[in-house]
């Protein structure tokens, strides 16, 4: 599994970080990023939510 976030379009609203706190984070200036260690996610349930859950879909989530 791959996760990706689209930092041009991301606008900070933390709902992936609400939804998946396992996976996500902000950085200083609020945008989402990945947690370290965590880029494959495929551990927590609730990640396609989380990119659901995103308001201006910056998430992907892609199976290899």
């Amino acid at each position: 599994m791959r996760i990706t976030i689209d930092t041009d379009r991301c606008i900070g609203a933390g709902q992936c970080v609400l939804t998946a706190p396992g996976v996500f984070t902000q950085d200083d200036d609020g945008f989402s990023e990945l947690l370290p260690g965590s880029a494959d996610g495929a551990d927590d349930p609730m990640l396609k939510e989380a990119a659901r859950a995103c308001p201006v879909q910056a998430i992907t989530v892609e199976s290899e």
